[in-house]
């Protein structure tokens, strides 16, 4: 039975093992380039660097959505791996909204241009920090879904960390915020931006919380 579990999902299915690959890879890579491209904005504001990120991730994300339709119209035009069909494409579909985040996030910062105090910087790459760590431990456990069931757990449970630190990070930066000298317009954009990151570990966690279900689900 262990031996089972550790056996990949994908049999023969080659080219569905290779297209879930590369939107995994193209998640992670989505997940540098925010953290790369929120840096840049602390650093410089909305400068020519930060907006070639935000089309890096903007290329990511439609390249991925790409994948997802072609590895939708896999699963159900070539009936592979019936018997986890709907599990895998919710999986799929679950992590593509956190490219969506990522995307949406940037743009957000692109548009408003908020003028965030030196003070909060730290704070800020914290739980960007945190965010990305969450997704890429996330990567981990989805990879494992299709070849060492075993393994979920052992990212799953780092998700739940990470997305525990954020919400230390995003509680004690959106305190700090309104207990400044700031005019509320200015804190209640900035607390908009600290929720727009922390919105991605609260997706990966709940991805993670699917994922166990799946998991679960294929050990019987």
């Amino acid at each position: 039975m262990e031996l089972t579990k550790k056996i990949s999902m994908f049999g023969r299915t080659h080219a569905l093992e290779g297209e879930i690959d590369d939107f995994l890879d193209k998640l992670s890579q989505c997940a540098l380039l925010f953290k790369i491209a929120i840096k840049v904005y602390l650093n410089e504001g909305c400068t020519d660097e930060f907006e070639r990120k935000l089309q890096d991730v903007n290329k990511m994300e439609s390249d991925a959505d790409y994948l997802r339709r072609a590895i939708e119209t896999q699963l159900y035009a070539q009936t592979l791996i019936p018997e986890s069909r709907g599990d895998v494409l919710g999986l799929i579909e679950n992590l593509d909204q956190l490219l969506n985040l990522f995307e949406s996030s940037l743009w957000a910062f692109s548009i408003e241009q908020p003028d965030i105090p030196e003070e909060f910087h730290n704070d800020f790459d914290a739980l960007t920090d945190m965010a990305v760590q969450s997704v890429e431990t996330l990567v981990l456990a989805s990879r494992a879904f299709f070849r060492n069931i075993d393994a979920v757990s052992d990212h799953n449970h780092k998700v739940m960390f990470y997305e525990k630190e954020a919400d230390k990070v995003s509680t004690k930066l959106k305190k700090a915020i309104f207990s400044s000298e700031l005019d509320l317009s200015r804190k209640s954009q900035l607390r908009n931006f600290v929720e727009h990151i922390d919105n991605v570990p609260d997706w990966a966690e709940d991805v993670a919380d699917r994922l166990a279900i799946y998991s679960i689900k294929r050990t019987f």
